[in-house]
Parts: structure tokens; sequence; C-alpha cells
């Protein structure tokens, strides 16, 4: 398989390349006009690399090397709330579906990358999980129509959207604090390159915890697929090479079990989505 792509340091270096057997090929000193993979996507570059890492040997070994989100520095990170059936059925308000969806963003900073531990704060001990579906657009764009939305869609990856549940609750109105601590989520492993439609519309996302199945849903049942959630948001907002869709996760995070059961250290927490992989984050205390 040579079609996952991903953003990797090693011996104090940054390199883009792609997965292979047993490592890593990098690819990024060979294309210096674009120094990370967010200037890949803006070029439309990604399916170059697979071509370019064909009959290349490995140059970083496994264990060489450590994941790092793949698209550092994305103007935006927005994420999509609530956007299952049971998800709004846990708040219990007696509200079917909104007519829109709930939105907020977060910073590249909150991420970790994978096979990288997920940090609990000192301020909280209620880090919860979220398994989602991102999508990294690839042609920017305002005013998307919904019928040409999926054609903006550059990549899918994976992310844990981890969250502070207690701070997700600081103020009268704001998530804002609780979905942004320092690595308190993780985004990976890879970049895999959108060429159907196939590749979204109705997929199996599960999350794991210790291998216990906690969330397992298909974005076939999402309120807002990712057509209108891109849409949507370029209707207030340019989209732009690199900006990142968090598209929603489904029942079963820990706060919502009874009793809740929150990530300690030690836990591991593996978010799977089919023709993606498998992003797996361990969980340690902030030092």
């Amino acid at each position: 398989m040579t079609d996952r792509i991903a953003t990797f340091s090693a011996a104090g270096e940054s390199f883009y390349g792609v997965v292979a057997d047993g490592g890593m090929i990098a690819l990024s000193p060979d294309f210096p006009q674009w120094p990370t993979l967010r200037e890949v996507v803006e070029a439309g570059a990604l399916e170059q690399l697979v071509e370019a890492a064909k009959g290349r040997p490995v140059t970083h070994p496994d264990a060489s090397f450590q994941y790092e989100i793949p698209v550092p520095a994305p103007e935006k990170i927005i994420c999509v709330g609530v956007n299952f059936p049971d998800r709004n059925a846990e708040y219990k308000d007696g509200k079917d579906a909104p007519e829109n969806m709930s939105l907020f963003v977060r910073f590249p900073r909150s991420f970790t990358g994978h096979d990288r531990p997920l940090i609990r704060p000192k301020a909280s001990d209620k880090l919860d999980y979220e398994g989602e579906i991102a999508v990294v657009i690839g042609k920017g764009g305002r005013h998307i129509p919904d019928d040409e939305a999926l054609g903006h869609i550059a990549a899918l990856t994976l992310c844990n959207e981890g969250t502070l549940r207690d701070w997700v609750r600081h103020a009268k109105f704001n998530v804002t604090q609780g979905k942004n601590f320092d690595s308190s989520g993780a985004m990976g492993p890879w970049l895999v390159p959108f060429r159907d439609p196939a590749q979204i519309i109705d997929v199996r996302l599960t999350t794991r915890v210790n291998g216990e199945v906690r969330q397992d849903d298909r974005t076939g049942r999402m309120m807002f697929p990712v057509a209108r959630q891109i849409a949507y948001i370029s209707t207030f907002t340019t989209l732009l090479p690199g900006d990142i869709i968090v598209t929603g996760t489904p029942t079963g995070a820990g706060a919502r079990l009874d009793p809740p059961v929150f990530l300690e250290p030690g836990d591991l927490v593996e978010i799977e989505a089919e023709g993606i992989g498998v992003l797996r984050n361990g969980v340690a205390d902030e030092t």
C-alpha cells in the first residue's frame, strides 16, 4: 500500500514521505519547492508523491522516526459538533436534529501525532476521547455548492478530538478552552488521497479504549454529511488548501457512560475508519 502520505520527524529534522512496509520513504528532500505537506496539498501534488515513491527503498526504518500531525500549520481547523443522531439524543433536550450544524475551532498545537501520548493536563482529570474522520481541503473556495463540495477534498485522515469535559463548561457559552489544551488530541497517522466519494459517504468509524469498542457508527448516518459541511462552512469563511474539517464523532464518549469514565495514564485509544487506517495513542500526564 503506497497511498499513505505522512509527516514525520527523525534526528531533529522534519520530513514528509510515503509509508512503506518497514518504514518511511522520505520525499521532502526531493521537492524543496514544497516545504511541508500543506504546500503539497496546495499544489495538488499528493499523487505525484505516490508516484515518486514507487520502487524506492525505505529511508527511515520503523522505530527510527516519530509521526507528526500530517498537515502542519493549517490556517483553519474547524470541528463539527453533535453530528450523529445518537449524539444529538445524548443531550436529552427533546429536540430533533438542528437546522444548522454546531461548529468550533481547534489550534494545531492541541494535536499530537500517531503513536504519541495524549496529554492529560494538570488542570483537569476529565480527558475524554472523540473518534472522527477529518477531511483536508485541496481546492479552496467560498460559497461552494453542495454538489461540488466533495471535489474540494484533497485527502482524508483520522482525528482523536480529545476534550477536557469540565473545561468546555467554564463559562456561559463556549467550548474553546476544553477543546484546545496542548496535545490533548491527535491527528493522523497519514493522509489518504481522496479519489472517490465512496471513501467518505458511508464509512464505518470505531473507537476502542484498551481494546474495548466504545464508539461504532457509519458516516452515512451523519446529520450533516461532509458535502453539506464544506458548503455551509464556505458560506462564512474562505476555505484554503490545507484547511481541515473534523467531521463529527459518534455516541459513546467516556463522559456519556454511566458512570462517566475518563482517560487515565496507561490507557490506549485507537480510532479506526475503513480505507484510512488506525490512529493509536496512549495517555500520559502533563509533566
